[in-house]
């Protein structure tokens, strides 16, 4: 279950209203200072206020009471702020707000604040605020100067130009995926490059140009590698086009957490597609993602790994050109090396593998040995997809090509996630792997002399009878890395 806040963000209507702060020194003036970015009409209660608060309060005219606290101060306003810098009175004066029904901020009080003020950064008419529930302004005021940063200085230029167009988007412009083409074309494109360079009348050129143009949206499938399950190995680029997808077309290897950082109204469609439990057959997928795009949807097609690594990437193309449906293909990790990154494996070591084969484990079930099999009996370093279920004909066929029976071999379930799990051994231990249904996540195989230049520190032996002798395994691969090497 996602953690839930004690607080429900949102902002207040105060222009024109009355907001009442109480206080002589620096935090009423940081309060004054953060309510000048709104239209609020401000009171400051202040009975001897510092000199240099007391300069700004009457160069920029704010009205000022010069009087001790009473009650009936706060009438009419619809915040207040206690900010005196003696925690009895903002307590006081907090209790006071709350019997007229007022919404109060005591500093540095967290009982005492029936709201919090946030770190801001202000784009107007966009804002976007930082809060933390109090527990770390110095964090919110960190995130703050981040999002400064990305935010372009003439967004709120922007987004008041584009104001002034949506009543004739909205007219002239379809619904659905063609206007969320045309704002996000409006945001992005020469509009806001107009606008930042300052020519708002080139700017609106651009804008009514762009709405001559306007029309119903094409459909466009995206083929995304989901990458092995880590959220944070998900490209920028993959979590760009799922903010932008209409659809969310999902394999059940994906992590829901992944599925969830799309577009928070896209369709969300899971098509199973996992070992032995199929909810869709591929030509039904293929299918799908034809209708959804000739509907003029933005489809995200999500796949784990990466879409041209056993992901039937080739099917899904082939039939989205017989539609003559566009569509791109988005990169993702490979969960070959999300495993390798797990044991700080390397699958290339110079004068020991210079190959790489991937394959799976079903690859070593037919009659006919693959050619690449006997690459392995040179050097290639082997990683099999798929292969519990298959690791004793892996091991078998692998030996019978000639590969030593002392090949260092890492199986690696649930690559990259929190609950992933490393197993180590040699070639001859692997068929143990079948019996290990414990595993139902899943696992990848590597298997090479590169292998033993991995770090079996935080793996467990493949075969349980072996557990009491890990070090000298671990010692024994590393020998052989060292000279390997050398």
């Amino acid at each position: 279950m996602p953690q839930q806040l004690s607080v429900f963000p949102a902002f207040f209507r105060v222009a024109q209203k009355r907001v009442a702060v109480f206080g002589n020194g620096d935090e009423a003036f940081a309060k004054v200072r953060l309510l000048l970015n709104t239209e609020a009409a401000i009171v400051v209660y202040a009975d001897a206020p510092e000199a240099d608060f007391a300069a700004f309060l009457s160069e920029r005219a704010i009205e000022t009471v010069r009087a001790a606290f009473a009650p009936k101060q706060l009438e009419g306003a619809i915040l207040a702020f206690a900010a005196t810098g003696d925690a009895a009175q903002d307590r006081e004066i907090v209790v006071a707000a709350r019997e007229q029904r007022i919404p109060a901020n005591a500093v540095d009080q967290p009982d005492y604040c029936d709201f919090f003020t946030p770190a801001l950064v202000n784009r107007a008419p966009v804002a976007v605020a930082i809060g933390t529930e109090g527990a770390g302004p110095v964090l919110a005021q960190m995130i703050r100067a981040q999002i400064d940063q990305m935010l372009s200085p003439s967004l709120g230029l922007v987004a008041t130009l584009a104001a002034s167009y949506r009543e004739a988007v909205d007219r002239l412009v379809p619904r659905g995926v063609a206007r969320r083409l045309f704002w996000r074309r409006f945001f992005q494109g020469p509009v806001a490059d107009k606008v930042a360079l300052g020519d708002v009348a080139a700017a609106r050129r651009e804008a009514s140009r762009l709405l001559d143009t306007a029309q119903a949206a094409s459909g466009h499938v995206w083929l995304v590698g989901a990458g092995p399950g880590a959220e944070d190995l998900l490209t920028l680029r993959a979590q760009r086009v799922m903010m932008e997808a209409d659809a969310i077309v999902y394999d059940a290897l994906v992590p829901q957490a992944i599925v969830d950082m799309g577009r928070r109204d896209a369709e969300r469609l899971s098509v199973g597609k996992r070992k032995g439990c199929h909810t869709k057959s591929q030509d039904e997928i293929n299918q799908l993602l034809v209708k959804l795009a000739s509907e003029g949807k933005r489809v995200v097609r999500l796949k784990s790994g990466d879409p041209l690594v056993y992901g039937r990437a080739g099917e899904e193309m082939a039939a989205l050109r017989e539609a003559d449906i566009t569509y791109e293909i988005v990169p993702g990790i490979t969960s070959a090396f999300a495993a390798a990154a797990d044991f700080e494996l390397p699958l290339t070591l110079r004068g020991v593998a210079s190959s790489l084969v991937f394959t799976t484990g079903h690859d070593l079930t037919g009659e006919v040995l693959p050619d690449w099999a006997r690459l392995a009996v040179s050097g290639a370093t082997i990683a099999v997809y798929m292969g519990r279920t298959v690791a004793a004909s892996v091991a078998g066929r692998l030996m019978q090509a000639g590969l030593p029976a002392e090949t260092t071999v890492a199986v690696i379930e649930n690559a990259s996630r929190s609950d992933r799990r490393l197993l180590h051994g040699t070639l001859k231990d692997l068929p143990d792997l079948e019996s290990r249904t414990e595993l139902s996540g899943p696992v990848m195989v590597i298997i090479g002399d590169a292998v033993a230049g991995a770090n079996f520190e935080r793996s467990e032996p493949l075969v349980a009878g072996k557990r009491t002798a890990k070090h000298k395994k671990i010692e024994a691969a590393a020998e052989r890395s060292e000279q390997f090497v050398n």
